[in-house]
């Protein structure tokens, strides 16, 4: 594996301007003897100095270390960003060349850590006088992910332990000595209008709503001879937000600093494309960790999107990640935004329909061929109920592991989707698997007899349904079945665990699914979606309904089913049932 990259910074882009007298500026007997704009070394060398020698590692195994920048923290991200200097007609001195910056890069490669050196050095190691350094994030737990690292720092290090104050109440350090604070402030950009910031980091911009907090910072300089405002981020999966057009557009300055001369970028993302691919291969020529091509399974493109692999980001976790990218599409999803550091959609296709038809079981020929080897058997329920307009799904999952369901849509509905169906839909309910009841809506006394009939049929141990049917609904079956029926709902908070656990016994092939039409073609249909900023947290999106001709139905009511089998007693456990599902044969 080849080392770090150190480049040549004299041979750096910056403008042709040669203004301002020599720069002079000296740092341990080293002067630097250039003019203009210029790569001025000893400014350079000060700014590494500072971690090295008075920040220590807060965790892992470096920590209560020296904070000794990595190379590529040194010369992609520090060097750069505090060495480039230009000369300044209003101040009469030689400023930093950027005011702005933005690092993008996966997640724990250090973003944290690097900000918050960066903040405590512009809060204390500027020579700036009432500085105003701020963290902000999409809320303020975010933005003291940047703030807590800094305090943290502080408190290791013997020389600003003794220097700054810390208030709890406020968040906030103050340095009396120059009586500069650093704090962390709000999200909302309507309470942040009256700062003169000499510092600000938005972290994880792929979080924010907009850019009105970034702009009321932006649009608050002026009053500083060398302001630095910067954002650290991992990729987002909404391509029409403010994170994506930043993002964007620090792409583009990477490729042609021209553009802004102000403006720093570090951006390392795997490219998805050829096109990509070229493209960063003529911005960074020489560099030893370019990526090979677009495979994001090839680890020798990990190396690109991950700086601090193989130092303080573990390679044998990243494979961990990309074994279990490769058979759940949410954890390739996640694989590819935050540890390839890609933009993806943030809707995605939930269910590898491989790992689906491995888990078909015994095929069912017709909705109750499995029936008799079924009956007696426990099992928990998931109700999906629609408006009498559209379709509605019962689910039945067995302690075995087999799945049962129904499907009821009004008359109606059958021409619309047996068109997006190419005629299927209409040989499902000529077949049985689903039951079409007369006229524009569905007959909901229909389903209540189903539900009776299946609880005097199977050892039905509760009921899970959508908190959208309503009281009256619960109350009928309560009243028919004398069942529990406990509310839920396709939320993230609801349907994180089902799903998941739905996605480990699917790529355990514990499930026999009897290769029921109907519900292979939700399954391939299924989309799911996660918040920007947590990987770990799906819920299914429903279609459009006018537009899509698709329906899911059947998908929630596995999953509310599959959370009253998660909801066991304290005596008994989920697992005393896996590995029971019957797979290529009928139960025993």
């Amino acid at each position: 594996m080849p080392g770090d990259w150190i480049p040549d910074h004299n041979r750096r882009w910056r403008p042709r301007d040669r203004k301002g007298p020599t720069c002079g500026y000296t740092f341990r007997d080293t002067m630097c003897p250039r003019r203009g704009a210029h790569y001025c070394e000893p400014r350079a060398d000060r700014a590494v100095a500072f971690p090295a020698e008075l920040l220590r590692h807060i965790k892992g195994p470096y920590r209560r270390r020296p904070f000794v920048l990595r190379d590529w923290q040194e010369h992609e991200i520090v060097r750069p960003l505090f060495g480039e200097v230009i000369w300044s007609t209003e101040w009469q001195r030689y400023v930093r060349r950027y005011r702005r910056a933005h690092i993008v890069m996966g997640r724990k490669n250090g973003k944290s850590e690097i900000a918050a050196a960066i903040q405590l050095l512009l809060f204390v190691g500027d020579d700036e006088e009432a500085a105003e350094c701020y963290n902000a994030a999409a809320d303020t737990k975010q933005a003291e992910k940047v703030f807590g690292p800094a305090l943290r720092m502080v408190q290791l290090s013997p020389v600003l332990s003794r220097r700054l104050k810390y208030y709890k109440n406020e968040r906030r350090l103050v340095d009396e000595k120059s009586g500069s604070i650093y704090e962390v402030i709000t999200a909302d950009a309507k309470g942040e209008l009256g700062h003169n910031p000499h510092s600000f980091n938005l972290d994880e911009v792929l979080s924010q709503p907009d850019g009105s907090l970034w702009e009321a910072m932006d649009t608050a300089d002026g009053a500083r001879e060398q302001e630095l405002l910067f954002t650290t981020t991992t990729e987002t999966d909404e391509p029409l937000s403010f994170g994506a057009q930043m993002i964007d557009e620090a792409e583009r300055i990477m490729e042609d600093p021209t553009r802004a001369p102000h403006v720093f970028a570090f951006v390392r993302k795997l490219p998805r494309t050829k096109e990509e691919l070229a493209r960063i291969r003529r911005a960074h020529p020489g560099h030893p960790h370019l990526p090979v091509s677009t495979d994001i399974y090839d680890e020798r493109n990990w190396k690109w999107a991950n700086p601090a692999l193989d130092q303080f980001k573990s390679r044998e976790a990243l494979r961990r990640h990309a074994l279990a990218a490769k058979t759940n599409a949410a954890r390739e999803k996640a694989f590819r935004q935050f540890q390839m550091n890609q933009r993806v959609q943030a809707l995605y296709r939930y269910v590898p329909m491989d790992l689906w038809d491995a888990n078909t079981g015994e095929l069912a020929v017709n909705p109750d061929w499995l029936l008799p080897k079924q009956e007696g058997l426990r099992c928990w329920g998931g109700l999906d109920l629609s408006s009498k307009l559209d379709m509605t799904a019962w689910c039945l999952l067995f302690e075995n592991g087999q799945i049962r369901w129904r499907f009821w849509v009004p008359e109606a509905v059958v021409p619309e989707l047996s068109a997006g169906t190419d005629g299927a839909f209409q040989r499902w309910v000529d077949e049985g698997w689903v039951t079409a009841t007369d006229g524009n809506t569905i007959d909901y006394e229909s389903i209540y007899d189903a539900i009776e009939e299946d609880h005097d049929r199977f050892a039905l141990v509760d009921v899970t349904y959508d908190r959208w049917s309503g009281e009256p609904v619960r109350q009928t079956i309560v009243d028919r079945t004398g069942l529990e029926l406990i509310e839920s709902g396709t939320t993230y908070e609801r349907m994180t665990g089902p799903m998941t656990e739905f996605s480990r016994a699917l790529t355990a092939r514990e499930y026999a699914h009897g290769g029921n039409p109907v519900a292979r073609w939700m399954a391939e249909h299924l989309k799911a979606k996660s918040p920007t900023d947590d990987p770990d947290r799906y819920r299914p999106v429903k279609p459009d309904r006018a537009k899509d001709h698709v329906r899911i139905d059947g998908l929630p009511a596995l999953f509310f089913a599959i959370d009253g089998r998660m909801r066991v007693t304290d005596s008994e456990s989920v697992y005393d049932y896996r590995g029971l599902a019957v797979l290529g044969g009928a139960a025993g």
